[in-house]
């Protein structure tokens, strides 16, 4: 489940990940609490031991994801996609995590991390560790997936299970729909080992005989065209039971002789190379961001090697042909007992019609002063509207731009995307309200993550309607949220504002969680009116009065009140701070809740993914509670709450990480009203009690799933209940 790269789901991983300095868990010296024995006061909150490593952290979390295929209490398709979204997790972890780690190796610039230990050893531990949840998600496929499907009607058919029709229409299919889109590759002086595209299916062969020029090289590859769907589905007139499928590595198999006439095949193994993805961009020289970038684009289907998957049968000579050619290690081999490219599975959800085996539907909430055809205008300058998606609906943003794009009173409408959905909506009505002459500046981020090229066509259609498209500021990534208009309203200008936890995307938003404020607060649209002056115009660091913004205060906003929550602490006030995030790796700001911690802060943190931070460890963070929540829905809302400071509750679009706190330009916006405040309390206190989603992180470092007697199998939790409440 991505924020991504996309897609797509493989959006569960956290958000665009970037290389960053990884960290390894030190042995606990203490078998009981996971510290060496040392006074409170001598205690060194630096101390490595303390720190859990990143990587590993990113690796626990798509773990949490693979276990959601193995509970029943899921709907069977929805188990066999979140084996699919681990699959789509883990490329991502190796495009761009793994190749980060092999990248300080390759540079000789390896440096320790807030754990004290380098990549070497982190790549050491998580090739292992990949290697082990390979064999457990072939075995989960194998054992319990497919043959539960097959019990309802949903059959994958290996070559062994083809009836006699069947090879017949197999047969067909692969002379009218693959030789004429297929290029075999025989390998000699002249016929180098290809360069093969990322992620991209293809065949090693071992072949006996001489062709018609004499050639007996021995040894061939046959890539798949990505053209071809990599899932077949039979026609009912060869099957007319159930929904019955053939891959398509199991057709170039059966017939792959074929492309070398005359020759026997001796062996044919499919293999996958995963590439780093990671694409640099200099800030030197770069007279135009978005056709550098372009022009960058092409080179993420070639970039280094970082893993290897060949069939479970695949011969030693063969894989150590093919790790020589991509200048791997063994370590960097894994062999799967099953379809290389799993993740392509998804296709299977477009072409069967299963509901009562996928998550009952529902019907996002809307708020009555947000329904159709009502003045979004008129309803958000009465009251500020907080929208909770997707149990609540966002349509009613996309609609907010709609309006704005038809209003003649609305002068001017500024936005940020940073992610949007194909075919966008919002695109279209921002382009529309160019046309029709508002003054539209948008700030799209063209380095979001595998949703490059895509941005930049929204980039072309936005400035071919007359829009003033930005792309943010070189070296800082957008990845704040923000929606502007200015509206004439008898004699004064009004401004208006929309601010998210999430992205402008509405397929997103049906799977992500995220807040939504719309709001008419005067100080808060013009701290939002400042910041996009700051962002598209050239000047000095600005003050808003209400919004906290990176890279300039938000981490030292953070810290201070941290702080401040600890001083109450010590001043024997009643001191809690409650963090929903998708991660927390900042070294400092975790010294900060470690210190808090020590001072009596009770500290309750809601992590999806990455969290360096180990609770419960005596003497230094006995007071802290760390809790994931895994389930239908993609926890990424990021919400603060500090019990004594001047505003007291916060939403963001930044987690606590580096990149975000420094490197990035994110705001964080208080929630002014009393209302919207309890209310978001309240839904975040359901998250902290969750006894049926929700994973809990010990003083070890290790996460463990909390049971409940009274909620054992009835696949109740937090999300079930907000979406009772709100849908």
């Amino acid at each position: 489940m991505q924020e991504s790269t996309d897609t797509d789901f493989s959006q569960y991983i956290a958000d665009e990940s970037a290389p960053a300095t990884p960290s390894i868990a030190a042995t606990p010296s203490d078998e009981s609490n996971g510290v060496s024995t040392e006074s409170k006061n001598e205690i060194d909150l630096i101390n490595s031991e303390y720190y859990e490593n990143r990587e590993l952290s990113y690796f626990k979390f798509n773990l949490r994801v693979l276990e959601q295929a193995k509970d029943e209490n899921h709907p069977l398709l929805e188990r066999l996609m979140f084996l699919l979204i681990f699959s789509s997790n883990l490329d991502e972890f190796f495009e761009i995590r793994v190749s980060g780690l092999k990248k300080q190796l390759g540079f000789g610039r390896q440096r320790p991390g807030a754990d004290g230990q380098y990549p070497e050893q982190t790549l050491k531990i998580l090739h292992q560790q990949v290697r082990e949840a390979l064999s457990e998600q072939y075995r989960i496929l194998n054992e319990d997936l497919f043959p539960s499907l097959a019990n309802e009607g949903i059959r994958f058919l290996a070559r062994h299970e083809w009836s006699d029709d069947l090879k017949k229409w197999t047969r067909d299919y692969f002379f009218n729909e693959v030789v004429p889109v297929v290029s075999p590759l025989g390998l000699d002086p002249a016929h180098p080992f290809p360069r093969l595209v990322n992620k991209s299916l293809n065949f090693i062969l071992s072949l006996d005989g001489k062709d018609a020029f004499g050639r007996d090289s021995g040894l061939a590859i046959v890539p798949a065209p990505r053209s071809l769907p990599r899932l077949i589905k039979v026609p009912r007139e060869i099957l007319a039971e159930g929904d019955n499928f053939v891959f398509l590595s199991s057709v170039i198999h059966a017939y792959v002789e074929e492309f070398f006439p005359g020759m026997s095949v001796t062996e044919c193994h499919q293999f996958r190379v995963t590439r780093n993805s990671d694409l640099e961009m200099s800030n030197v020289e770069v007279e135009d961001f978005a056709m550098a970038l372009k022009g960058e684009l092409h080179s993420r289907r070639f970039g280094a090697a970082t893993k290897l998957e060949v069939g479970a049968e695949c011969p030693a000579e063969l894989t150590d042909f093919l790790l020589d050619r991509f200048d791997l290690t063994q370590e960097e081999l894994f062999t799967l007992d099953g379809p290389v490219n799993l993740q392509r599975l998804m296709a299977l959800f477009s072409m069967v019609d299963r509901p009562d085996l996928r998550f009952p539907k529902f019907s996002p909430g809307l708020p009555k002063a947000l329904e159709e055809h009502q003045s979004i205008f008129a309803a958000v300058a009465r009251e500020d509207q907080l929208l909770l998606h997707p149990y609540e609906s966002f349509l009613p943003v996309i609609d907010w731009v709609r309006q704005a794009a038809k209003d003649p009173s609305v002068l001017s409408i500024k936005q940020t995307l940073y992610r949007t959905n194909e075919s966008s909506e919002l695109v279209q009505a921002l382009a529309e309200a160019a046309r029709f002459g508002t003054e539209v500046t948008v700030v799209i981020e063209l380095r979001a993550r595998f949703d490059e090229e895509e941005n930049i066509n929204f980039a072309s259609i936005l400035q071919e309607a007359g829009a003033v498209v930005v792309y943010g500021v070189m070296g800082y990534k957008t990845h704040a949220k923000m929606l502007l208009f200015v509206r004439r309203e008898g004699n004064e200008l009004k401004r208006y504002a929309h601010l998210g936890t999430g992205n402008y995307h509405r397929k997103n938003s049906l799977i992500y969680t995220d807040y939504s404020l719309l709001t008419a607060d005067e100080t808060l649209c013009a701290d939002v009116h400042k910041v996009f002056q700051q962002i598209t115009g050239m000047g000095k660091k600005i003050h808003p009065n209400l919004l906290i913004h990176a890279p300039f205060n938000l981490k030292k906003s953070l810290l201070k009140m941290i702080a401040e929550e600890a001083q109450a602490a010590r001043e024997g006030k009643d001191a809690h701070i409650i963090a929903k995030l998708n991660a927390l790796t900042d070294p400092e700001m975790i010294r900060a809740l470690y210190e808090a911690s020590n001072a009596g802060v009770k500290i309750d943190l809601i992590v999806r993914g990455m969290c360096c931070l180990r609770p419960g460890i005596e003497g230094v963070s006995e007071n802290i509670r760390v809790v994931s929540i895994i389930g239908r829905f993609l926890e990424h809302s990021r919400v603060y709450y500090f019990k004594n400071s001047d505003q007291q509750l916060f939403c963001s679009s930044a987690d606590w990480m580096e990149r975000n706190l420094s490197n990035r330009i994110e705001v964080c916006f208080p929630i002014l009203k009393k209302k919207h405040q309890s209310r978001i309390l309240a839904e975040i206190n359901w998250y902290l009690e969750d006894e049926a989603q929700c994973w809990e992180l010990g003083a070890d470092g290790e996460y463990t799933k909390i049971h409940s007697v009274e909620t054992e199998g009835l696949a109740q939790g937090v999300q079930q209940k907000l979406l009772e409440k709100l849908s």
